[in-house]
């Protein structure tokens, strides 16, 4: 859909570069407009395209509701996307994966890619918390490399790393040192039970799937750090 053709398009280390053929993309932001040249929002696409999907199975309604109800007449990819002034599109993660934090749209995608580049970080999730000022906050979970040390000094320079790389409006509120993450058996990060726990929430539905249920009550335990 968006790719690069191999030995013609100049590529640029983590971008999805261009359109393929026949592929018309665009970039909505939440109010519907779309977005002309620059910028960051939805990734919707204006056009059918060969093997596009025509139903779910069973539930024709959902399908619409799903994709087509947001940006009538626009196929809704569930991607936030940017756009930079050359015109190559950047993947920032999928939009119920998005924060609003005072205005400001973050993907976690995005957020968790600061944090990794920290050398004594191996890896991280973050979700929404709550917060009475902002609405959301910003609560990062990082895994830490064996031997490293959670302090308050490695906190703060988590927090000048996301600035760096992000801005301002997107400082972590909260750090969160997990050993372990929540995890389906197939590997997947379980996002929905890491909310709850950064509400302090502990009805946390069917964890049928969940590879080691542990893990949840070590992370309800363990130590964190606010800002």
């Amino acid at each position: 859909m968006i790719t690069p053709l191999p030995g013609c398009t100049p590529q640029k280390p983590g971008s999805a570069t261009f359109p393929f053929f026949g592929i018309v993309p665009a970039i909505f932001n939440e109010e519907g407009k779309e977005i002309e040249g620059e910028g960051g929002g939805y990734l919707v696409i204006k056009n059918p395209w060969p093997g596009m999907m025509k139903t779910v199975y069973g539930d024709h309604k959902r399908f619409e509701s799903t994709y087509f109800e947001k940006f009538p007449g626009c196929y809704l990819t569930g991607d936030g996307c940017y756009r930079d002034k050359e015109g190559y599109y950047w993947l920032t993660g999928r939009t119920d994966d998005i924060l609003n934090v005072a205005g400001h749209r973050l993907g976690t995608a995005e957020l968790e890619s600061a944090l990794v580049q920290h050398v004594d970080i191996v890896e991280a999730a973050v979700v929404s918390g709550i917060h009475e000022v902002k609405g959301e906050s910003v609560y990062c979970f990082v895994t830490l490399r064996q031997g490293a040390e959670f302090t308050l000094q490695l906190a703060e320079q988590l927090i000048e790393l996301v600035r760096e790389k992000i801005g301002k409006f997107a400082a972590p509120d909260v750090i969160h040192e997990a050993p372990s993450l929540p995890k389906t058996r197939s590997g997947k990060i379980m996002r929905r039970v890491l909310r709850k726990i950064a509400r302090n929430d502990h009805e946390l539905g069917d964890i049928s799937t969940m590879a080691d249920t542990s893990v949840v009550e070590q992370l309800f335990s363990i130590k964190l750090i606010k800002f």
